[in-house]
C-alpha cells in the first residue's frame, strides 16, 4: 500500500524544509532506514531517512524548493502500483495546468461552491483497504513546526525495509536522518529535496507494490483550504521559470576526481565513520569522492583518499576561475537558507518585542590571566577565557536568580537550573549549542563540553538536546579583536552576555597610573523582566569573580 511522505518538523522553530538533493529517484527500491533525500533548514542539513520499505513512486518537491512542515514529498509503495488518485487528491483533485485554467474561467463564487460539494464526499473516502503507511513530518523538537527535505536516499520505486534512512530533514539547528518504520516501496515522493513541510505534512508513501496510495494522498489533502492549494500552485508555478534557468547554463566537463560529494548548499555527505576517519587523519572530507549511495563518502572512500591526485585534479579548476573586469559591476544573489530565515525572524522578534537595555563594565582581567597560565602549566585540559567567563557567569547567576529568568507574557519563569548558551559563529549564521547546569561543572569539564559541542555546531552534527534549554546565553567576539558591542536577547532567556576582547590599557590601582588588562561585557537585559538595579548587581559580582577567579574554584 502505497504511502505519502511528509515534510517532518525537526526543531522548536522550524517552520518548512528546503529540499537540498534527492539520493534517490522515482523508481528506486526503499528500506526502512534508506536516506532518501536531504533536507536544508536554517540550521543545519539533515537525511531525511524512510521509515518505509517499497518503491519511491513520486516525487512531489523539486530539489532547492521549500516546503512547510507537513506537506508531501513524495509517495512510496509497491513497483508498479497505481498512484494517479494520490497524484489527482495532493494536486486538488486535478493536474496543475488543469487547476490554472479552471482559476482563470470560474468564478470564484463557483470555485467555493465546488469545493463545498466535494467535502462531503472526501470526508466517506475509505482507506481501510489500502496496504500503504503515510510518512509524515515528525516532530523533533518542542518547538519545531516545520523540515526541509536536504536529500532524499530512496527514490519512488524503491524497496524500503523497518530501520533503512530514506532522507535526511533539516531543522533551523541540526541535519537528521529520517528512517523508515514500515517494511515495503516507496510509492510516493511529496516534496523534493530542498524544499520545506509543516510537521505531520506528508513526506512520503510505503506500502505494498501496487497499493493504492492516490487514495491515501486524497484523504488527506481533502483537509486542505482553497488558500493552501493556491499557495501549491504558485509554488508550482514559480518552478517552471528555475528549471528553465537551469538548463539554460549549461554544463561543462568536470574531471570525476574532483568532483566533491557535496551537496549545493556545501554540505558534505559523509556517512559518521567516514568523518570520523577523515578527523582522525587529518583528511579534508570535502576533497573526497563518495562510492556510496548517492554519492554519499563512506569508509572505504576515507581509506583510499590519495592527497596528492587531490591537489592535482584541483589545480585546473583554480586556474579557471576569473574575476569580473576593471570597472565592470557585478553582483550575485543567493537563496536565502533557512538558517538565516529564522535566525531573521527570531532576532526581530526579540528585538522589537523585548524591551532591550545594556548595562557595561569594566572588568581587570590581570589575575584571571595569571590564574590560566597556572593552570594551562598543569592541566591536560587547556582552559580558554570563555571557559572562565562562562564559569563565572554560571556562579554569579546562582547568587541572582532572577536575572536567570524568563518572559512568560502573563507570568515569569525563574529558572533553578542554569543552563549556559553560548554563541557559535558558522558559516551559514549563528548557532547556540547549550551547556547544562554550569554551575555545577568544572573548568575542565565546561572547557571540553565547550570544544565538543562547538565542533559539532561547524560540522551541522547538533542534536536537539545540544541546543534546546538555554536560561542565559553568551557571545564572544574578543577573539576577533572586538572591544565591546551589544547582543540582541536570545529567547526565552531574559539577559544575553556581550563579551569583548582583552585589551592592554592605563588604569589607576591604589591611586598609581599603570598599565592593566581589561575586558568589556555589555549585557543585554528585558526590561521586563530585569530591572536596572538587578542586572547591575549581577554585573558586580561577575566582575569580582573574574578579577578574583580563586572564588570560581571554590
Amino acid at each position: 500500500m502505497a504511502e505519502i511522505i511528509r515534510m517532518p518538523k525537526m526543531s522548536d522553530t522550524m517552520e518548512e524544509g528546503v529540499i537540498a538533493a534527492w539520493l534517490k529517484k522515482v523508481g528506486d527500491a526503499v528500506k526502512p532506514g534508506d536516506i532518501i533525500a536531504e533536507v536544508e533548514t536554517d540550521k543545519a542539513t539533515m537525511e531525511l531517512e524512510s521509515y518505509e520499505e517499497g518503491v519511491l513512486l513520486h516525487i512531489g518537491v523539486q530539489e532547492k524548493d521549500a516546503v512547510a512542515v507537513n506537506g508531501v514529498i513524495a509517495i512510496i509503495g509497491e513497483k508498479g502500483e497505481n498512484i494517479d488518485a494520490l497524484l489527482k487528491e495532493i494536486d486538488g483533485g486535478g493536474s496543475t495546468q488543469a487547476k490554472s485554467e479552471d482559476k482563470k474561467e470560474a468564478p470564484k463564487e463557483e470555485e467555493k461552491k465546488e469545493t463545498k460539494k466535494e467535502e462531503p464526499v472526501a470526508d466517506k473516502i475509505d482507506t481501510s483497504g489500502i496496504n500503504a503507511t503515510v510518512i509524515t513530518m515528525p516532530k523533533m523538537s518542542d518547538t519545531m513546526t516545520e523540515g526541509t527535505i536536504a536529500s532524499w536516499l530512496k527514490k519512488v520505486g524503491d524497496a524500503v525495509k523497518s530501520g533503512d534512512i530514506i532522507a535526511e530533514v533539516e531543522t533551523d539547528k541540526a541535519t537528521m536522518e529520517l528512517e523508515s518504520y514500515e517494511d515495503g516501496t516507496l510509492l510516493y515522493i511529496g516534496v523534493d529535496a530542498g524544499e520545506s513541510v509543516e510537521i505531520d505534512g506528508i513526506i512520503a508513501i510505503i506500502g505494498e507494490k501496487g497499493a493504492d496510495y492516490e487514495t491515501l494522498l486524497k484523504a488527506h489533502d481533502s483537509k486542505s483550504t482553497p488558500s493552501n492549494e493556491a499557495a501549491k500552485e504558485e509554488k508550482k508555478e514559480d518552478k517552471e521559470p528555475e528549471a528553465v534557468k537551469e538548463q539554460a547554463k549549461g554544463s561543462a566537463p568536470v574531471p570525476t576526481v574532483t568532483s566533491p560529494s557535496s551537496s549545493d548548499n556545501g554540505r558534505v555527505k559523509a556517512s559518521p565513520l567516514a568523518k570520523k576517519m577523515a578527523s582522525e587523519k587529518g583528511i579534508d572530507i570535502a576533497l573526497l569522492k563518495g562510492s556510496g549511495e548517492g554519492g554519499r563518502i563512506v569508509k572505504k572512500d576515507v581509506e583510499s583518499f590519495d592527497p596528492e591526485v587531490a591537489k592535482a585534479a584541483a589545480a585546473p579548476t583554480a586556474m579557471a576561475t576569473s574575476a569580473p573586469a576593471v570597472g565592470q559591476e557585478s553582483f550575485k544573489e543567493e537563496k536565502v537558507s533557512q538558517m538565516r530565515k529564522v535566525i531573521a525572524k527570531r532576532l526581530a522578534e526579540s528585538k522589537f518585542q523585548a524591551p532591550h537595555f545594556y548595562l557595561t563594565m569594566e572588568i581587570n582581567m590581570d589575575k584571571a590571566i595569571e590564574a590560566r597560565n597556572s593552570m594551562n602549566e598543569i592541566s591536560p585540559v587547556k582552559i580558554s577565557f570563555n571557559d572562565m567567563v562562562i564559569k563565572a557567569t554560571a556562579a554569579a547567576l546562582r547568587q541572582h536568580p532572577k536575572v536567570n529568568s524568563s518572559w512568560l507574557g502573563d507570568k515569569i519563569r525563574y529558572n533553578e537550573h542554569i543552563h549556559i548558551g553560548m554563541a557559535v559563529a558558522v558559516e551559514e549564521g549563528l548557532l547556540v549549542p547549550v551547556i547544562r547546569f554550569a554551575d555545577s561543572k568544572s573548568l575542565s569539564q565546561i572547557s571540553n563540553e565547550a570544544k565538543t559541542l562547538g565542533g559539532k555546531a561547524k560540522n551541522k552534527e547538533l542534536q536537539p538536546k545540544d541546543w534546546e534549554g538555554n536560561t542565559f546565553t553568551i557571545s564572544n567576539l574578543g577573539m576577533f579583536g572586538i572591544e565591546e558591542f551589544t547582543a540582541i536577547i536570545n529567547p526565552p532567556d531574559a539577559c544575553i552576555l556581550a563579551v569583548g576582547g582583552i585589551k592592554e590599557t592605563v588604569i589607576v590601582k591604589n591611586g598609581q597610573m599603570q598599565i592593566g588588562n581589561v575586558m568589556k561585557v555589555t549585557m543585554s537585559c528585558d526590561h521586563r523582566v530585569v530591572d536596572g538595579a538587578v542586572g547591575s548587581a549581577f554585573l558586580k559580582t561577575l566582575k569580582g569573580l573574574l578579577e578574583d577567579p580563586v572564588r570560581i574554584l571554590i
